[in-house]
């Protein structure tokens, strides 16, 4: 038997990290750090494994999943589920303004109609059922009439809530999406690991929910809005009133909603959307426009297919109709194939597109895309250019299937290439061509390796078709006299070049591991290697299993780790390399920061409290006005007079990314 005060303590750190859940993800109005968060959650963890007869399913502590699936069950929804009618201009809103009034007018009901807004989050919907309280079901769309069971994924989703602040039964209908932050994280994990990338964050999203496996849904970071409070004993009389109740129960709903008596004022508020829409941390493709009345939403039912009470206003598609002029193969510095579609150039979203990646060799295939083909292209914002498909009635008489070459010239050789089985790339497979070597080097000297200011991959090509540079310690061995020797180098840009190759002999170990391009080793990686190991004899001592016990690493890492520690040739490199340069650790994270001063301004992707806490644990301070006292105005999107200020002081200005990427220490 479980003593009754251990029973007690642990109710109460769920009720406790609950409660912070709701501050977080509800009210974006935190009340604890992160780190007293995790705080709480481990001792939570910690009680429960010693205590496993005390566990539950909708424990806080249930969101780092639990064992893989063999594949998903069907389940029949606990309500029926609609797709929406789309409109795409004006004239279209009008129209639903008038076929609402005209049907409510035939039932007798003369009533004024107002119309509650939402944004329409680009994501996929899931359908939560909860009893007295309690998570019992999280399924698919699918059908509309039976979804598939992902519940113990949308476990691990942490603004899912697993007990609601009331002990009721109902189900909700939600979103469920990926930040525009996470999906950039991901897509540069999966370009570490040589995989694929996902071309924009709903079909990421798509992908993490229907991952088998709850674990690495768990890693990905997905969010979620709830929108309908679709059944329950009583229902609010208005949309934006259950939208409040949703939010009582312990629900984020997304803050954008309004309530609006005229479609113009609607038509108005879809304009403004168009521009604002990018500055949000998650993709919209539109509004969701809603009678408010519950009484009214009866009246008018549904068709076959639809509610009459509601209806997307789709965002105009930034899409475009291009020529690919010819398919092109990029060679990655690991050695990964990527098929690039060179295009006509076209503006879309903003901005002039001429090249979009085809992913891999089945993309092409599924595609069946050609050189000359008219294509359709999409893009938002900053999310790489997509292919969406072929516009085959207007394809060339002459046109013939593409085919993946036996042999890429840059890949050196004899230009052989491979695909692994089990693997979506094609790898090249001599492994120090001219073209890999290049990218080699020139990752090697990029900031987030020894930052080698001034050392191009133009002068770089030029070094190594001179044989002055072959391998890392070459760069170090440089003399002036070797520079002058090249076109374009004069005394003055010689000696700025030897003066950066001087001030980056001493680098920190992560920034060390990055720049030897060991495969499936980025920033995040080399980061979680250099804190437990210190120089390469250490890390390539460490066992397999030991790298794999790493959170963040696993078992794909570990062994490419361990097969890179076993290349004589790259070993030998990198001794010759710590002949002309020092290692660093990393700085003790308490104060890799201390003495700095921080303001911050513009929107970030988290509360400013959450960026004062990291820098204040890490030891610096944070001010509310810039001065000449100031080290770093962190500045997010739309920064205001404080980005001016900083810019006549001479204050460094960083970005989100430069921070958390932990560049300034």
């Amino acid at each position: 038997m479980v003593d009754k005060k251990i029973k007690e303590k642990v109710e109460k750190l769920r009720e406790l990290i609950n409660y912070h859940n709701y501050r977080y993800y509800v009210l974006d109005d935190p009340e604890i750090s992160d780190a007293q968060y995790d705080s709480l959650l481990q001792e939570l963890i910690e009680l429960e494994e010693k205590y496993p007869e005390l566990k539950d399913p909708n424990s806080p502590t249930a969101r780092v999943g639990g064992a893989p699936a063999d594949k998903f069950k069907k389940v029949k929804l606990p309500i029926r589920q609609w797709s929406f009618d789309d409109a795409f201009v004006a004239e279209d809103i009008y129209a639903f303004d008038e076929r609402v009034k005209r049907f409510l007018a035939k039932e007798g009901v003369d009533e004024k109609v107002e119309y509650c807004t939402e944004l329409k989050i680009d994501g996929l919907k899931i359908v939560l059922q909860y009893k007295k309280g309690e998570l019992a079901l999280a399924a698919t769309r699918g059908d509309g009439v039976f979804g598939e069971d992902v519940t113990a994924n949308a476990r691990t989703i942490r603004s899912v809530p697993l007990k609601l602040r009331e002990k009721i039964d109902c189900v909700i209908e939600g979103e469920v999406y990926l930040s525009i932050e996470n999906f950039k994280k991901i897509n540069k994990e999966r370009e570490e690991l040589n995989k694929p990338l996902y071309a924009n964050p709903r079909n990421a999203a798509a992908g993490a929910l229907r991952q088998l496996d709850p674990k690495e849904t768990a890693k990905v970071g997905l969010d979620f809005f709830a929108y309908e409070l679709a059944m329950a004993s009583s229902l609010p009389e208005t949309q934006c009133q259950e939208l409040e109740k949703l939010q009582e129960l312990g629900f984020p709903v997304n803050k954008h909603y309004a309530l609006y008596s005229s479609v113009s004022e609607v038509i108005e508020l879809w304009r403004s959307w168009q521009s604002k829409r990018e500055k949000q941390k998650y993709m919209i493709d539109g509004l969701v426009l809603k009678v408010n009345s519950r009484t009214l939403q009866e009246v008018l039912g549904y068709t076959s297919k639809a509610p009459r009470w509601a209806i997307a206003f789709k965002f105009p598609e930034e899409e475009a109709t291009t020529t690919l002029e010819r398919i092109v193969f990029q060679v990655g510095r690991t050695g990964v194939i990527t098929p690039v579609a060179e295009l006509k150039p076209v503006k879309i979203a903003g901005s002039v597109v001429s090249r979009a990646t085809l992913h891999n060799e089945d993309e092409i295939k599924r595609l069946d895309v050609r050189e000359g083909d008219t294509v359709v292209i999409k893009k938002a914002g900053d999310i790489i250019p997509e292919i969406v498909s072929v516009v085959k009635e207007l394809r060339p008489k002459d046109s013939k299937p593409f085919r993946w070459p036996k042999k890429i010239p840059e890949c050196g050789g004899d230009g052989s290439i491979e695909r692994k089985p089990g693997e979506a790339a094609w790898f090249c497979k001599v492994k120090d061509s001219f073209t890999l070597r290049l990218r080699q080097f020139a990752h090697f000297a990029s900031k987030q390796a020894f930052d080698i200011r001034g050392l191009s991959g133009q002068i770089l090509k030029k070094l190594m078709e001179a044989g002055l540079v072959s391998r890392f310690a070459d760069i170090f061995r440089l003399q002036k006299g070797d520079l002058l020797e090249l076109e374009g180098f004069k005394e003055k840009s010689a000696s700025n070049l030897l003066d950066a190759i001087e001030n980056s002999r001493e680098i920190r170990f992560d920034k060390f591991l990055v720049a030897l391009s060991i495969p499936m080793v980025g920033q995040e990686v080399a980061r979680l290697l250099a804190k437990k190991y210190f120089g390469i004899s250490e890390l390539c001592n460490a066992s397999e299993e030991e790298l794999e016990q790493i959170e963040g690493v696993g078992d794909k890492i570990a062994k490419s780790i361990k097969d890179w520690c076993k290349d004589k040739q790259k070993q030998n490199e990198v001794q010759e390399l710590l002949k002309y340069i020092k290692l660093k650790p990393l700085p003790k994270e308490e104060s890799v920061l201390k003495g700095k001063t921080f303001v911050i301004t513009g929107t970030l992707s988290a509360p400013r409290s959450y960026f004062k806490e990291k820098i204040e644990s890490l030891g610096g301070k944070v001010a509310s006005s810039v001065s000449p006292k100031t080290d770093y105005l962190l500045m997010g999107k739309n920064p205001g007079s404080k980005y001016e200020k900083a810019k006549k002081f001479n204050v460094k200005i960083i970005t989100e990314e430069e921070f958390e990427n932990g560049e300034l220490y």
